[in-house]
């Protein structure tokens, strides 16, 4: 029996500053842990002022973790400590699993006046947090777009859709990750895996995940589900566009300390001790 999940919380992101001075909104992150498990921040970048982004994230390292950078406008140029450079494009998704460790930079750029996306972090398990770092870089014409309806369109980045898979794979977390947009007062249901941790992040439009009109979530709110088998969604006048985001849970203690986390203090501060002596890559890994 098809069991659906419940919203659990309703968080609104907030304005906050990191990088070199980059103005974004935080859905959540540290003081959300372990509530999102595997999953540790979400961050949305979008903005219409180019003096919120300029300056961008220079070098910095991390380990122990994965991030995701979606694009929505304009691009971001990275650099690495692996010798990797890049634009990640409008529509374009970048998982880089940081493992042991990197030390790059992420330059957000506009193009034609407009830039925005999302950065995730994902929580390595213990076994997994020394593994070698890689990329899988997927460009937008390679993430499939699924129509269950004709007033539902999905495109899979990660995870499957109606049989159809997206071309993120060998992922720890198993997650899926789903750009949804529906229609105008539109309904829909969608299988997720028990246990999993779910939340959905609004892009746009209104709507509401439980069949209470008493509420509607707009741009820039998020909604943590309970546990079940699927969600439920509804879409208003002015149709619903979201992320959603599910994953296996690690259940493992989490010390984190700015970019880099790992399961105990003493590992972070032998993480910063390398980094300050020059040997936190790992030629090897």
């Amino acid at each position: 029996m098809t069991r659906v999940r419940g919203v659990e919380r309703i968080l609104s992101a907030y304005a906050t500053v990191e990088g070199a001075g980059v103005r974004l909104h935080r859905a959540f992150g540290y003081y959300e842990v372990p509530q999102f498990d595997p999953f540790l921040m979400l961050d949305d970048f979008r903005s219409p002022r180019n003096e919120d982004y300029l300056a961008g994230f220079p070098s910095h390292p991390h380990r122990g973790i994965e991030t995701v950078t979606y694009m929505l406008k304009g691009c971001i140029e990275h650099a690495d400590s692996m010798g990797k450079s890049g634009i990640i494009n409008a529509g374009d998704v970048q998982w880089m699993t940081a493992g042991s460790g990197i030390i790059h930079s992420e330059m957000p750029k506009a193009v034609d006046g407009r830039m925005g996306g999302f950065q995730l972090w994902v929580n390595l398990p213990r076994a997994n947090k020394m593994m070698k770092p890689r990329y899988q870089e997927i460009r937008s014409k390679a993430i499939p777009t699924v129509s269950p309806r004709k007033d539902v369109s999905i495109k899979v980045i990660c995870g499957e859709v109606n049989g159809v898979k997206g071309p993120v794979k060998d992922i720890v977390a198993d997650p899926q990750y789903l750009d949804i947009t529906l229609e105008p007062d539109t309904t829909f249901s969608l299988p997720v895996k028990e246990g999993y941790t779910a939340f959905a992040y609004v892009i746009s439009g209104e709507g509401s995940f439980d069949g209470k009109e008493e509420y509607r979530i707009s741009n820039r709110d998020l909604i943590l589900f309970s546990d079940g088998s699927s969600i439920w969604v509804q879409s208003f006048g002015k149709g619903f566009r979201f992320l959603f985001i599910a994953g296996k849970p690690l259940r493992e203690p989490v010390s984190w300390r700015g970019p880099i986390v790992m399961n105990s203090s003493e590992e972070i501060q032998k993480a910063f001790a390398e980094y300050e002596a020059g040997t936190f890559i790992k030629k090897n890994a």
